[in-house]
C-alpha cells in the first residue's frame, strides 16, 4: 500500500529483535528506498550481503544503489561509464598491434628480463590485474556485473585536462582546485581503437617524497604508495605514514615491504621511457655509493682495528640509512673513525666489513662487523646526514735480509710477552675481554704475510688499557717493527704497575 513509514517502523522492530535475519534488513531497505534515503538503503543491503554473500538479487540492487549514490547526476551513468571502461581496456588487451609496439618500446627501458611476461597481465582478458582495473574484486563477479550493467556503445572515455576555454567553467564547479603550475602536464596517450584513447599522466605515478617516478613502489596499509627507498628513510625517523601520519609500527617490525605489482605493471606498460630514465639514475647512484675510495661512508664512533670484531648498535636514522646502503650496494663495507675536535674525524681509520645485521622491531639493529684494512683520510664531507671521506689505504712496509730476521725474533718475543700478560689477568677480566673481542689469534709463521700486520698484534692493542690517541698513533704506523717495540714498552709498563699493586696488597695483608 506504499505506507513506507509504517513499513520502516515494523522492519526496524524486526531488525532489533532478529538482527541476523536477512529478510528483515531487506524489507527495511525497500522501505527506505520508498522514502528516498539511498545511503541508508545501501547500508541495509550491505547488511544483507554480510549475512548472505550468495544472494545475487541483493547484489544487483546494491550495485544500482551505489551508482545512484556516487553518480546522482545521471540515471544511466553506471551503464555508460562501466561499459566504456570495459570496452576500451579489453580492446587494448586484445589488440596485437598495440601490445607489440608497447612491448618493443618498453624493451629498451631495461626494467624487465622478459618484457612479454610483463605484458601478459594486460593481454589476457581473464587477468586478475585487468579485473582490478575494472573495479572487480573477484573474478566470479564478472558475470554479475555484466548482467546488471548491460554494455552500451562506448562514448570514448578519456582523461582530459582543462584548456583555456574550459578553465573558467571548472573553477566555478564545487570541489575544483585550480592548478598553480600552468605548464602542460606530461601525458602518454595509448590508442585503444578508432578515435579512442586513454591519457596517462606521469604525475599520477610520482612519489610524494622524492617527486620522481615511483621506483619499486610500495603501498602502506593506509593506502599510500611511495618508492621503497623513500619509505624506508621516512620510517628511520618515525613509524608513521609520511602523508596521513597513520601508525606503521607493524610494517616496520615485520619489514614486509612487498612491491605493489599493479603500479609496477602500469608504469612498465605506459611509462617505459620514464622508467628507463628512472632506472638509469638509480643505477648511477648505486655505482657512486659502491666506490670504496671516494665518498666512503664513515661511522664516527669508536676505535677499530684490522681482524678485530667490532659489534655496533645502530639506532640513529643517519646510520640506519648508511648501513642499509652498504648492504644494498653489495660492498658491505664502511669506515670507522674517531671524532676529532677540529678536523671533524680522525686522520686514520679502519675499514669494516659487515658479517651480519640483526634488526629489531623498532628499526634499530645490531651490526656484527670485523676490521679489514687501514686507511688515511684525504678529505671528508657529509652525505644525507652521515660522514663520507676520500681515503687511501695504508699497508706495512716490508723488510728483507737481516732486518727480516731481526723482525721475526722481535715478533716471537713480543707475542710470548703478550700471552704471559693476558694469562696474569684475573678471571673476570679475561671473561669480559673474551666475550667482546674473542680469543687471541695464534702467532703467524710469517710476520709480513698480512699487509696490515699480525692479527694478534691488533688484538692485543684493542685489549690493552690505552688512550685513544695512543691507539690511533699505532693504527697509522706503517712499520711493523716500530709497532712491536711500542707494544713491548706498553706491556713492560703495565706489568710493572700490576706487580707494584700486588706487592702493596701483600704488604697490607702481612701488616694486618
Amino acid at each position: 500500500v506504499k505506507n513506507y513509514e509504517h513499513a520502516l517502523q515494523d522492519a526496524d522492530a524486526v531488525c532489533q529483535n532478529e538482527p541476523l535475519l536477512t529478510k528483515g534488513h531487506h524489507v527495511k531497505a525497500q522501505a527506505l528506498s520508498g522514502l528516498g534515503r539511498s545511503k541508508e538503503v545501501l547500508k541495509e543491503f550491505l547488511y544483507c550481503l554480510a549475512l548472505n554473500p550468495e544472494c545475487n538479487s541483493v547484489k544487483k540492487e546494491a550495485q544500482k544503489v551505489m551508482c545512484e549514490v556516487f553518480f546522482p547526476a545521471s540515471e544511466n551513468v553506471h551503464q555508460n561509464l562501466t561499459s566504456s571502461i570495459q570496452s576500451k581496456l579489453k580492446a587494448q588487451c586484445q589488440s596485437p598491434v598495440n601490445t607489440q609496439s608497447t612491448v618493443e618500446g618498453g624493451g629498451d627501458a631495461g626494467s624487465s628480463e622478459n618484457p612479454s611476461e610483463k605484458s601478459d597481465v594486460f593481454r589476457n582478458t581473464n587477468s586478475s590485474v585487468l579485473y582490478f582495473i575494472l573495479g572487480l574484486n573477484f573474478e566470479e563477479d564478472k558475470k554479475t556485473l555484466e548482467s546488471v550493467l548491460p554494455v552500451a556503445p562506448s562514448s570514448g572515455l578519456k582523461r582530459q585536462f582543462p584548456n583555456d576555454t574550459e578553465e573558467a567553467h571548472d573553477l566555478n564547479t564545487p570541489g575544483k582546485i585550480p592548478k598553480k603550475d600552468c605548464s602542460p602536464p606530461r601525458t602518454m596517450s595509448c590508442e585503444m581503437g578508432e578515435g579512442q584513447g586513454l591519457s596517462v599522466d606521469v604525475t599520477d605515478f610520482e612519489c610524494a617524497l622524492c617527486m620522481r617516478l615511483l621506483f619499486e613502489p610500495v603501498t602502506t596499509p593506509c593506502g599510500h604508495t611511495f618508492c621503497l627507498k623513500c619509505l624506508e628513510r621516512c620510517l628511520d625517523h618515525a613509524p608513521h605514514c609520511p602523508l596521513c601520519k597513520d601508525k606503521l609500527s607493524e610494517l616496520l617490525a615485520s619489514r614486509n615491504f612487498n612491491i605493489t605489482v599493479l603500479a609496477e605493471e602500469l608504469i612498465f606498460r605506459y611509462l617505459s621511457d620514464e622508467l628507463s630514465d628512472r632506472k638509469r639514475i638509480y643505477d648511477e647512484e648505486m655505482t657512486e655509493l659502491s666506490n670504496l675510495t671516494r665518498d666512503v661512508p664513515i661511522f664516527v664512533c669508536a676505535m677499530a682495528f684490522p681482524t678485530v670484531p667490532c659489534p655496533l648498535h645502530v639506532f640513529e636514522p643517519r646510520y640506519r640509512l648508511m648501513i642499509r646502503r652498504c648492504m644494498e650496494t653489495g660492498t658491505k663495507r664502511f669506515g670507522m673513525c674517531l671524532s676529532a675536535e677540529h678536523a671533524g674525524i680522525s686522520e686514520y681509520g679502519c675499514m669494516l666489513e659487515i658479517k651480519d645485521v640483526r634488526t629489531f622491531p623498532d628499526g634499530s639493529s645490531v651490526v656484527d662487523a670485523i676490521g679489514i684494512s687501514r686507511f688515511r683520510v684525504l678529505s671528508h664531507r657529509h652525505r644525507d646526514g652521515y660522514n663520507t671521506a676520500d681515503i687511501e689505504y695504508i699497508e706495512d712496509e716490508k723488510v728483507e735480509g737481516p732486518e727480516y730476521e731481526e723482525l721475526t725474533t722481535l715478533h716471537d718475543s713480543v707475542y710470548q710477552q703478550s700471552v704471559s700478560w693476558f694469562a696474569s689477568l684475573q678471571d673476570h677480566m679475561k671473561e669480559q675481554i673474551l666475550s667482546h673481542f674473542g680469543l687471541m689469534p695464534d702467532r703467524e709463521p710469517a710476520p709480513q704475510s698480512n699487509p696490515s700486520g699480525p692479527a694478534w698484534s691488533w688484538w692485543i692493542l684493542a685489549v690493552l688499557p690505552l688512550e685513544r690517541k695512543a691507539q690511533l698513533a699505532m693504527l697509522g704506523m706503517t712499520s711493523l717493527k716500530e709497532r712491536l717495540l711500542a707494544i713491548r714498552r706498553i706491556l713492560v709498563i703495565i706489568t710493572r704497575k700490576m706487580n707494584s699493586r700486588q706487592e702493596l696488597a701483600n704488604s697490607r695483608e702481612r701488616n694486618n
